[in-house]
């Protein structure tokens, strides 16, 4: 009677195995709730429950620091020359050029996420660190610096990246260098903050990264890749739905409740 149970089972695991290991990635809840009917919540627990913030600090170039409520640190498209206070728990890299990624990060950093897959094919991040859940969403890059003409692309050499904590969506647009389809909004879901590169030429032209921006809607705009790239120019093209909030600190402390009613572009001069 044993040896026909132990056996039953060994052939149940043998056909599970395969299917779990064939498990996609997790879904993020931002991604869940983008695709999903709006839903009531009752007043009384929206007062309850008072929503945790999230600190974003710019340190420069594609750089921002995300310092999550329960204590993880991130730094997106980290080369290492922009520190800000203690090292990151978690860096995202993007490979366009050297600006944006390293390959020697400090030992000390313990998850080192890269936006490009090996061997061809592209990379997959989908992990739960701490209180951030973090996934990707690839896009193609070129090949070459300064290569314009959107031929020869490098197929999904670069990542957007997105975290989820304390019931924000952010997302970091990365090195992009082309426009986004349908599949890609599917992709990325719900965004409630978005770091834009507003370069205008070494990522995007500012008229293709200003409709993309607008059909995010974030409701707040944090430019990036910024240079000599005038403001007013990108404001233009990306209408007058959205605010303009120019700071002079360095950092950002906000959460659910402190989103702004209307999509904001915020502006950390205090670099």
């Amino acid at each position: 009677m044993w040896q026909l149970i132990s056996a039953a089972f060994a052939l149940l695991s043998a056909c599970l195995s395969p299917a779990l290991a064939q498990q996609p990635p997790q879904r993020g809840e931002c991604l869940a709730m983008a695709n999903a009917a709006p839903r009531a919540m009752p007043v009384a627990f929206q007062q309850a429950a008072a929503a945790a913030e999230v600190e974003i600090t710019y340190a420069g170039h594609s750089t921002y620091f995300i310092d999550t409520p329960g204590g993880v640190r991130i730094a997106t498209d980290y080369s290492g020359a922009y520190q800000v206070g203690r090292l990151p728990d978690v860096v995202t890299m993007n490979r366009a050029h050297s600006t944006h990624y390293s390959l020697n990060p400090d030992k000390r950093i313990p998850h080192v996420l890269h936006g490009w897959g090996e061997d061809g094919k592209p990379a997959i991040v989908s992990e739960r660190i701490g209180d951030t859940f973090i996934r990707n969403v690839t896009t193609d890059i070129r090949r070459y610096f300064g290569d314009d003409s959107g031929a020869d692309m490098i197929r999904d050499g670069n990542s957007i990246f997105i975290f989820e904590v304390a019931g924000l969506c952010i997302g970091h647009l990365g090195h992009l260098h082309h426009k986004l389809d349908d599949s890609h909004f599917a992709q990325i879901g719900r965004l409630d903050i978005v770091m834009v590169p507003i370069d205008g030429t070494y990522t995007m032209s500012l008229d293709g990264v200003s409709e993309i921006t607008k059909r995010l809607r974030a409701s707040v705009v944090l430019p990036m890749h910024r240079f000599a790239t005038p403001l007013d120019e990108f404001m233009r093209l990306i209408g007058q739905q959205f605010e303009i909030d120019r700071r002079t600190e360095r950092s950002l402390r906000i959460s659910r409740d402190t989103l702004p009613s209307t999509p904001t572009v915020i502006i950390l001069d205090g670099v």
